[in-house]
């Protein structure tokens, strides 16, 4: 009987906790086609703090308003950058 009311007090806590549970949901639209895109990957590009540290299989960085983040796939890397709103996401090839 304490193994049953302790789960219940944990689940009851977990509901509480915002996001966990609340049936909220966060919309985020992507960012608009062609040249928001284009400049945002350039940005990602030029910025010296968006090179992949090497040994890493993730990283992250700043482009202007974004947060981006890499991650090492099998067919290069994926980075998704995104800011409150609005997402880009693109594969680069190392090289």
């Amino acid at each position: 009987m304490r193994l049953a009311a302790a789960i219940a007090a944990l689940a009851l806590a977990a509901a509480l906790l915002p996001g966990c549970g609340t049936g909220t949901t966060t919309t985020t639209r992507p960012a608009p086609a062609g040249s928001s895109k284009q400049a945002i990957r350039a940005a990602w590009a030029r910025n010296p703090h968006c090179r992949h540290p090497r040994g890493a299989s993730r990283w992250a960085c700043t482009v202007g308003s974004y947060r981006c983040q890499g991650v090492v796939t099998g067919r290069g890397w994926s980075i998704s950058c995104a800011k409150p709103g609005e997402a880009v996401a693109f594969t680069v090839r190392p090289g």
